[in-house]
Formats: structure tokens, sequence, C-alpha cells
């Protein structure tokens, strides 16, 4: 079965009010919810003008009751950043507020002023990583904890509160590079395919990540997680026009953060839509988008795509609509082909 989800952050510029773009989310939500979608997720940066972001927890936990049965997905927690048991515990009480439907995604981040403003060493991002990912795991499992790493230290320590979900939530692990993409495998969690690389790229890498699973000793998860960018509309020309203006703003303030000088290979955000969106996005009419879609369920394997629709500064308008015509027309298509 193929799975099919949406982001919902309401990420927009800071002259806008943060009111009505965070209802307009709550809107989004009921439409996702309406047209069968299987999940909501929610992004996560501090710091990162010329944009207004509500955090990640606060936000997910306001949409659990809008949600009904849809997961929630934590898309990505900065790990690195936070105290494990502070990590530990909020998800774990997401968790059960939400009725055990929360994903625990988790990632590094890239941007140097959020390591800063949490005083952490960014050159110390993927032990830090390492050491909080095993700690959490740890308070969600066992009593009297009694741990010592190179940036934590615990002794007899017993959580709180734990997750509904036994032996804990499912943790799906963002990578952009490729000794990230091999250590996800290693750990044995499904990786969480970014939106930024293109198709080659992460094709290339699902090698590197099934490389890493096996020296790991690990068995393919059966769900593989991927997050793109995606507008639906009546022809190409239309998905063109209406989302292209907003997705080129979009990557060029990620050029700004340096996100593309985190992937592997020569990226350059700073470049046309057409060259932006060539073997990345997926946008097009109802029929494109559904062959899109396959391609990158048969190449890559991924069941449970997570799109982004809103940017910003756009009208949700144009998003609702969206939604509509993914519940009309391709989700009906894969639930009959993949039931």
């Amino acid at each position: 079965m193929i799975k099919f989800g949406a982001s919902i952050r309401p990420q927009h510029p800071r002259s806008e009010s943060a009111v009505k773009r965070f209802q307009e989310s709550v809107e989004l939500t009921h439409l996702l919810r309406n047209a069968g979608f299987d999940s909501i997720s929610c992004g996560h940066h501090y710091l990162a003008p010329p944009y207004q972001s509500p955090q990640l927890v606060p936000t997910m936990a306001r949409l659990v009751p809008e949600s009904s049965d849809m997961r929630i997905v934590l898309g990505i927690l900065l790990l690195p950043l936070y105290s494990p048991a502070d990590v530990a515990e909020t998800v774990a009480t997401l968790d059960i507020i939400s009725g055990g439907r929360v994903v625990f995604g988790v990632g590094l981040g890239y941007r140097d002023i959020e390591y800063e403003a949490f005083n952490v060493d960014r050159q110390h991002r993927v032990s830090r990583f390492l050491e909080s990912l095993e700690l959490v795991k740890r308070l969600w499992t066992e009593d009297d904890i009694t741990f010592e790493g190179k940036h934590f230290r615990l002794t007899g320590g017993t959580s709180t509160v734990r997750p509904i979900q036994k032996p804990y939530p499912p943790i799906w692990i963002a990578a952009n590079n490729d000794g990230m993409v091999r250590r996800a495998g290693r750990l044995g969690h499904p990786w969480f395919l970014n939106p930024h690389a293109t198709l080659t790229t992460l094709e290339r890498q699902m090698g590197i990540y099934r490389e890493g699973l096996e020296q790991g000793g690990n068995p393919m998860p059966g769900e593989l997680p991927i997050i793109k960018e995606l507008h639906v509309a009546r022809t190409h020309e239309e998905a063109v026009r209406v989302a292209g203006p907003y997705m080129e703003s979009k990557y060029r303030s990620y050029a700004d953060w340096g996100q593309d000088r985190v992937l592997p290979g020569e990226e350059d955000f700073r470049v046309s839509f057409e060259e932006l969106a060539r073997d990345r996005f997926v946008v097009g009419s109802v029929e494109e988008v559904i062959q899109q879609i396959e391609e990158h369920h048969q190449r890559l394997g991924a069941n449970h795509f997570i799109f982004r629709v809103h940017w910003p500064g756009m009208e949700a308008y144009h998003a609702y609509r969206v939604v509509e015509l993914m519940g009309d027309h391709v989700l009906p298509y894969f639930r009959r082909k993949y039931p």
C-alpha cells in the first residue's frame, strides 16, 4: 500500500498575520482528513528569516484533535540541539495526546545559527545525534538508566512518561549526505528521503542506504517515507504558473541558508524554475503527477509520500485546490492499484 501525507507547516512572510495563516493550516488539516490522506507533518527551524514559523511540537499538538486518525509526523525534529530527556518526555506526551499516532522524524539540521543559538558545537552534531537517539530510546524502554557519553550523562534516570506505541514510535531518520544515509541504514530505521535532492541523486543514495542496512544486519523497513514539493492543476502550464514563483522564492531562501551546499554533488538552487524542478519536484496535471509519483515508487521503493503544497506567501485556496484534486483523482488511482 502507498500512503500519502502533507506538510501543514504555516511558514509565511513576517509581514502577514500569523493567526490567519495558522487558521489556514487548521482548515488544510480538515481538507486532508476528508480527502483520505494518511498523515500530516510539520517542519522545524529556528531564527529563519524572512519567514515566521510556529514551532513543531506545539503546532502538532494543536492539530491532533483536527486530524482524526491521521498519523502525526514530526518532520523533522533537530535532535542534536536538545536534551534527550526533554525530547523523550515531550514526544511521549504528544504520542499520548494523539492516541499513539506519532512518528518521530529526526535529523541533524545544517544551519550554523541554530547551533549557535543553542550553544551547541556544530562539529559535534553527528555524535550528539547518535548519543541522543540511543538515550531517548532507552528512556522509552528502560528504568534506572545510567549513561555516560561524550555529550550526555545520566545516573539512575527513569522517564516520567512513556509513549503509547511499543517499544516506541516509528523513528524516521532524515539525511542529506551519503554518510548519514548509510548511518540510517546501519541503525535499521527508515531513511526519510529529503525533498531537495534530485530523483537521480536519491536513487544513487538508495544503494548506499541498502549497504548500510546490510552492514547493520537490518532488513529493509516496511515503510520508506519521502518528502516532495507538489503542485497539481488542470494542466502542466497552470501548475507551473501558480506554484513556480513560490517554489522559486522558497528555494532562494534555502540557498541563502546553505541547504544546497550540504547536498551531495554540485547542487545550486539559484537557477531557473525549470532547471530547479527538473527531476526534483512533482508538478503538472493529474496524469503527470500520477506518473511522477509512480516513478519515485518504482525507482526508490518509496511508499509514504509527504507532499508540501503550501509555500510562503501563497494564498491558501491554491493549496486547498491541490488537496481536492489529489483526493478526487490521485489518491483513488493509487488505492486501486496498490490496495
